[in-house]
């Protein structure tokens, strides 16, 4: 789910019907499901300026509550109902979840005009046994009276549900990556939020060591704060991960969650004074045990990446923490782990141990190693602020990537071929102006260096030629026959001859046979023409089957005495296959074999084959091949 509200955090979108967005980013290629909105009509901020008990009732209070426009009366159940307070009014004609449309009515005989409601009752707040004993929303003593309540919340979002393709990165799955989709589609430009802290003078080197023992680990970094405050997260975190559909925690480990959701970039925040000195990445030792966050044991297998302190495993990398460097609320000092996992292997262990997290997720889509480091710059700014963290200076990183720029070089016309259509130059200029991809562009040849956060597009034109044609509009995409050179669709070299040689001999009366490449060792003898030497198979399925011919003959004899033992007198054959020598050289062969009448008729009497006949049929075919007189 992607919130709208967040996304505006990086692009604005003031003016922009977000239901038409979500029409032009699926025509750009990114399916938007379904568009879910938190919005409600008829809910307004209201001030109970008077509240009394219900004559009939010993729970039900009667109040008078400034709506902003005038003083409505309302019957309300809520224990915490009370004079001056400012709530969320539903008025006649709001239809809250469950289809359930509020409407003027009497209460036990008292006139109630709309409803003050708890958030559980907007859909905003799942119905616990907490939330209901809490009773309705009380608001803040500057809620604008008669003002859109959700709006003064935060809480008028908007979201997306992606369908998002299985070869399209993980760009899709964080808000970063879809405000740059976004501002492809609109032209715009994305603006990444503020990333500054300040470092103390102490050096995370003096207090922390790292080692990598496996290939699965291209990338690793990690800083250190102190004097961490644990405490509850500011309301925009808060609203950020509800609308998100994650459960706010605290101050340290909401900000790891809001930072994946922003960046893409799966964070994992260590206590430090648990955790040591020292982290070790390694393959797992199969049958080893590490107990996750869910207090779940979990034997791992030898393809399993695991975090360790040197010794004990603290972390399945990628996929969860270790219960015993869980950061709690006595945490002081925080190890920050931003790092890069084989995609392969992470898929392989969240689907082996059953354990499909956020993390896990992009993990397993892969991480470019620029929002990376990005990622831990913004952890440390948020920790700075929101947690009064100290930022120790410094770095520790292992660092295996590979660097080389992605780059593709074409021309227009190359992109028009594969698209079917013409594309200027000037347009493709502005479709990766848009897609916010560097190029060059020297006579009509293009150089464009393909972004790292864009890592399903591959250096070759065909990628290239997607990304433009899908901004450009498949609307635009016009339906013509292909145009493509022809040329006359014959057979050719031996096939040819081949055809040409059945056709005609099946024209004067012969039948093609297939025989066994196969014969016996005395009809191999009998015809050994050119002199050349047979193969003898090893192991053969029978004597009669235990010689590859270098003659057809041997063959058709056999086919001829087939047909003489069933009473078939009349036998007009002929055979085109290879044959092959000891050297396994392969030569093709035709052999003719016929006896007895050639033509039968009972009023001109019958033709009887003989020399002259066969000499005619073989005339006849050179003749028909072109070979007469040369």
């Amino acid at each position: 789910m992607i919130s709208l509200n967040w996304v505006k955090d990086y692009i604005d979108l003031t003016g922009m019907d977000l239901k038409e967005l979500a029409v032009k980013v699926t025509k750009a290629g990114i399916n938007v499901e379904k568009v879910v909105t938190n919005h409600i009509d008829h809910l307004t901020i209201g001030e109970v300026l008077e509240c009394v008990d219900h004559p009939d009732s010993d729970h039900l209070h009667v109040c008078q509550v400034n709506i902003g426009d005038k003083v409505t009366q309302i019957v309300c159940g809520a224990p915490n109902v009370r004079k001056g307070l400012k709530v969320v009014v539903a008025l006649p004609g709001a239809v809250l979840p469950g289809d359930f449309e509020i409407k003027a009515s009497k209460i036990r005989g008292v006139e109630s005009n709309g409803m003050i409601c708890a958030l559980y009752e907007l859909g905003l707040e799942e119905k616990t046994e907490e939330a209901y004993n809490r009773g309705i929303e009380e608001l803040n003593d500057d809620a604008p009276v008669g003002n859109d309540p959700l709006d003064y919340l935060g809480l008028d979002d908007t979201l997306y549900e992606l369908d998002v393709h299985k070869h399209r990165n993980n760009d899709c799955y964080y808000h970063i990556g879809f405000a740059y989709e976004i501002a492809a589609i609109l032209n715009k430009k994305v603006t990444l939020p503020e990333a500054s802290f300040t470092e103390i003078s102490d050096n995370i080197n003096n207090h922390f060591t790292l080692g990598v023992e496996t290939e699965k680990c291209p990338y690793y970094m990690a800083k250190m704060v102190t004097d961490v405050e644990i405490k509850e997260s500011p309301d925009f975190i808060k609203k950020r991960l509800v609308s998100a559909g994650m459960r706010p925690i605290n101050n340290v480990v909401d900000i790891s969650n809001f930072v994946m959701l922003e960046y893409g970039q799966p964070m994992h925040f260590f206590d430090k004074d648990k955790l040591g000195e020292r982290i070790v990445v390694r393959d797992a030792y199969d049958g080893e045990e590490i107990t996750t966050l869910d207090e779940k044991e979990r034997v791992l297998k030898a393809r399993d990446i695991v975090i360790t302190d040197g010794e004990r495993s603290v972390c399945i990398a990628g996929v969860m923490g270790g219960l015993n460097t869980e950061v709690d609320e006595n945490t002081k000092t925080i190890l920050i782990e931003s790092a890069i996992f084989d995609a392969t292997s992470i898929r392989y262990t969240a689907g082996n141990l059953n354990l499909r997290s956020e993390a896990s997720i992009r993990y397993g889509k892969g991480l470019n190693y620029e929002y990376t480091e990005k990622a831990m710059m913004r952890a440390c700014h948020l920790l700075e602020k929101y947690a009064n963290a100290k930022v120790l200076s410094g770095v520790v990183l292992h660092d295996k990537v590979d660097k080389t720029e992605k780059t593709v070089v074409f021309k227009a016309e190359d992109v028009n071929k594969l698209l079917g259509i013409t594309i200027s130059t000037d347009d493709m200029k502005v479709e990766l102006e848009r897609l916010d991809f560097e190029y060059k562009l020297e006579g009509d040849t293009f150089t464009v260096v393909i972004p790292r956060r864009r890592l399903d597009i591959d250096p070759n034109v065909n990628d290239i030629a997607e990304e433009i044609g899908r901004l450009y509009g498949y609307h635009n995409l016009v339906s013509t026959l292909p145009r493509v050179p022809l040329r006359r669709g014959q057979y050719i070299g031996d096939v040819k001859y081949r055809k040409l040689i059945s056709k005609r001999l099946r024209t004067l009366g012969l039948n093609e046979c297939k025989t066994y490449t196969l014969t016996s060792p005395d009809m191999a003898k009998l015809f050994r023409y050119e002199n050349k030497e047979n193969v003898v198979l090893p192991n053969p399925m029978s004597m009669d089957k235990s010689i590859i011919r270098t003659s057809i003959l041997p063959s058709l004899i056999g086919t001829y005495e087939y047909n003489k033992s069933r009473k078939v007198s009349d036998v007009l054959l002929y055979e085109i296959s290879k044959v092959y020598d000891v050297n396994y050289e392969e030569d093709t062969k035709i052999a003719i074999l016929m006896k007895g009448n050639y033509i039968t008729n009972s009023w001109a009497g019958n033709q009887k084959v003989d020399f002259y006949l066969v000499k005619g049929i073989v005339e006849n075919l050179l003749d028909y091949l072109g070979l007469k007189n040369r």
